[in-house]
């Protein structure tokens, strides 16, 4: 379309400015795109216009062909207050679950493990099938408020219109935990990435919907949720803070309901313990043998189905980027990482 009545080398320079302004020419970025900025590479009102109708195009094929796709996980959501198992394809092969080391701490921790352009193709990539009229992940929006600095995160600079990926990249960048961890909380408390609603995108991460009483509203909100999730996931690693279950010996019960009962698990590290902490449950014997359900009543796969949806995505939980003599702080030893300090 750029070459259409003019010349190549013309058609050239055109497409040259169009990828300084706007970067790579998908229909997304083409779409998002302010006219004075396409004008001020060299297109014409009328050309505009007809790549605009074009992107818009191929942006409604894509959100038909994701919302149609196969749903090959579900993951637990407290909408039906109720244990859910999640299911994956029959060739994923996962490691054995330990309940004492869920994730090291330098694969929760590592903000950096994906950047705002690969959350982005990770979204458009994820079968999705909304359960109403919600938006898929990869084409959510919402305005953003600004965050002050503390003692767990980094200023968050709010913006209008912010895509979820954005926000996504933003958080784990302000308060240092991995945008990993973030997509798969989501998923594990809501379902968003395969199966989102209204009502999940309120609650997204489960923060402040404690098991025995309603959710605060105050808290509610995909940015509201996702913030306070990954600051209490900081607050969790302040050892002046004394929470119940730290690195060591610690009794989890099996259940919200102590008849179900407990054992003491042996927790290797602070990512697993404020995994614990933010879901203070183990799966009993019969929910580890029966991963994929049918749930009884003292199932709990929040933190079995977080293990397994993690390694499903994105490999080995258990990894880590250095050896260990090389320094803890590289590999985010209890949080800790070399160059913030956190």
């Amino acid at each position: 379309m750029l070459g259409q009545q003019i010349s190549i080398a013309a058609a050239r320079a055109i497409h040259d400015r169009l990828v300084a302004a706007i970067g790579p020419l998908t229909a997304l970025d083409f779409a998002a795109a302010d006219d004075s900025v396409l004008r001020a590479a060299g297109l014409s009102a009328g050309k505009v216009a007809t790549l605009r109708a074009a992107a818009a195009a191929v942006l409604l094929v894509m959100v038909i062909a994701l919302t149609t796709l196969t749903v090959q996980t579900h993951a637990a959501s407290k909408a039906a207050n109720r244990p859910h198992a999640t299911h994956l394809s029959a060739q994923t092969e996962l490691p054995p679950f330990h309940a004492g080391e869920l994730i090291s701490d330098d694969s929760f921790y590592n903000a950096n493990a994906m950047t705002r352009g690969g959350i982005e193709q990770w979204l458009l990539e994820m079968p999705c099938t909304p359960k109403d009229n919600s938006p898929c992940l990869a084409f959510f929006h919402q305005d953003t408020a600004t965050r002050p600095a503390n003692r767990n995160c980094a200023r968050y600079q709010g913006a209008d219109d912010e895509t979820a990926a954005a926000i996504v990249a933003k958080v784990a960048q302000s308060c240092g935990i991995s945008p990993r961890v973030l997509l798969v909380l989501v998923q594990k408390e809501q379902s968003l990435i395969t199966h989102p609603s209204s009502y999940g995108y309120q609650r997204a991460t489960g923060y402040a919907c404690p098991d025995t009483a309603k959710c605060d509203a105050k808290y509610f909100g995909f940015f509201n949720q996702l913030y306070s999730a990954a600051w209490q996931f900081r607050e969790y690693a302040n050892p002046a803070d004394h929470w119940a279950i730290r690195p060591g010996t610690t009794k989890v019960q099996y259940s919200p309901s102590a008849s179900c009962g407990a054992s003491v698990i042996d927790i290797k590290n602070q990512a697993t313990a404020s995994l614990y902490l933010y879901t203070p449950y183990q799966p009993d014997a019969y929910t580890r043998a029966h991963p994929d359900g049918p749930a009884k009543a003292c199932s709990a796969y929040g933190n079995l189905n977080f293990f397994r949806l993690y390694n499903a995505w994105f490999g080995d939980s258990l990894a880590v980027r250095f050896p260990e003599w090389w320094g803890p702080c590289l590999d985010n030893v209890g949080g800790v990482a070399c160059r913030t300090g956190n």
